[in-house]
């Protein structure tokens, strides 16, 4: 399994923005129902720090570009961000789902 995290900090005036595009990307996630994949997005407590998580499982390759929300989100970030984001790859060390 492959688990990225992004943590990202949105200018305050984008916030709104980021919301809307995040909506619909995640609604067109849910209607072409990838498989092999999770992507979660949290917002933090200060309102602008974002983290997501995408998780991948073994030999499944990213499907989410090939949406076309999922890209128009990307697109938005290059405004909406207030620097760049830190890209992390993270180790699964345990987990469990019930």
């Amino acid at each position: 399994m492959t688990v990225v995290m992004v943590r990202s900090t949105v200018k305050p005036e984008f916030v709104d923005a980021l919301e809307e595009a995040r909506r619909k990307m995640f609604t067109a996630i849910e209607r072409e129902r990838p498989e092999g994949v999770r992507y979660t997005s949290f917002r933090l407590p200060d309102g602008v720090s974002y983290v997501a998580q995408l998780e991948l499982a073994d030999g499944v390759d990213n499907p989410l570009p090939a949406i076309a929300e999922f890209r128009e989100f990307q697109a938005g970030l290059n405004d909406w961000l207030a620097g760049p984001p830190v890209v992390e790859q993270l180790e699964v060390r345990g987990a469990y789902a019930g």
